[in-house]
């Protein structure tokens, strides 16, 4: 930002494409929209703020991003580990050290914590370790004790992961729509050894309409939907497999505040379902409005739980950088 600052003062002209607004709203002299491929409006220095640039982004106001959702309580333990530790061998380092969560039916709990912390090896672990760390330590689900050994384990228990890199990880972005969200489920919809295509249709239009990817078709190849409807896909392709426990990380990650907003009202829904949701985000305004609770992690390592009311971001800075 410094550097673009100055830039300007030797007469550079640049252009700065961007979903964060306050990077915006600080360093732009002009403001223009775009929505589905055109202009929308051209702000002037004197007129930028960020609630005119979502309203122009999303094509109405949203008063809270953050959407409401009613006060959690205290429920049955559905997810609890116990002294976990995991050591990756490609980095010859212990990536989570003596990790201690619980997550309740109906809660969502935010994992805290800078790049680099153990935040998403610690999802990992729990996910069945397809990244084949060395693990100590155990996984309880209801109660009873799990040492899952492949993803396919963690899934059979209820526990599905939607990555951070879905470009990567996530998705197969040269399929559509109706192929990624089937196949993490594919033997369900197999009748006498043959996939039911008729079947597989009615899911992926099943999800398109309760999760509103926008999308001409479910025949659509993932690539060529923007960011928030590829991620919209690849929580769909998750929630296929009728999770219990779902771990969202980074989910808003690259996608503009439109696609936020539905992301954010859609993991209350499925709160209001009795879904639990462990939840990484860097954002860390999401993370505080999102939670009920939150577990800061530093250098692999669980440094803090706080309380909906206890956290602040000054309490989660002060753990995550200890």
């Amino acid at each position: 930002m410094n550097l673009l600052v100055e830039l300007k003062k030797q007469g550079v002209t640049s252009i700065m494409i961007s979903h964060k607004l306050k990077e915006v709203t600080a360093i732009a002299d002009s403001v223009t929209v775009l929505r589905d491929g055109k202009t929308i409006s051209t702000i002037s220095k004197s007129e930028i703020n960020e609630d005119r640039i979502i309203k122009d982004m999303v094509g109405r106001e949203i008063n809270n991003i953050y959407p409401p959702r009613e006060k959690y309580i205290d429920k049955e333990i559905i997810l609890e580990t116990k002294n976990i530790n995991s050591y990756d061998f490609s980095r010859s380092k212990k990536v989570v050290k003596n990790a201690n969560i619980v997550l309740r039916k109906g809660e969502v709990v935010g994992l805290a914590g800078l790049m680099g912390a153990g935040r998403t090896e610690l999802a990992l672990t729990i996910f069945g370790n397809p990244k084949k760390y060395d693990i100590t330590g155990d996984v309880y689900v209801h109660g009873k004790k799990f040492n899952f050994k492949h993803p396919k384990d963690a899934i059979k228990q209820g526990i599905i992961y939607v990555s951070e890199d879905r470009k990567h990880e996530g998705l197969i972005l040269k399929q559509d729509i109706k192929q990624n969200i089937s196949i993490i489920n594919l033997h369900s919809l197999v009748k006498r050894g043959v996939i039911d295509r008729n079947k597989e249709i009615r899911v992926a239009e099943k999800y398109c309409k309760e999760i509103n990817i926008k999308t001409p078709s479910i025949q659509q190849i993932v690539e060529n939907l923007s960011g928030g409807n590829q991620q919209k896909v690849s929580i769909s392709k998750g929630l296929f497999s009728n999770p219990e426990i779902l771990i969202l990380d980074e989910p808003t990650r690259g996608i503009d505040v439109g696609a936020k907003f539905e992301i954010y009202t859609l993991i209350n829904a499925l709160i209001n379902e009795g879904m639990s949701i462990i939840m990484i985000s860097s954002e860390l305004p999401e993370l505080l409005a999102m939670s009920d609770r939150l577990y800061v992690v530093a250098e692999g390592k669980i440094t803090g739980e706080l309380s909906k009311e206890e956290a602040t971001q000054e309490n989660v800075m002060r753990l995550a950088t200890l």
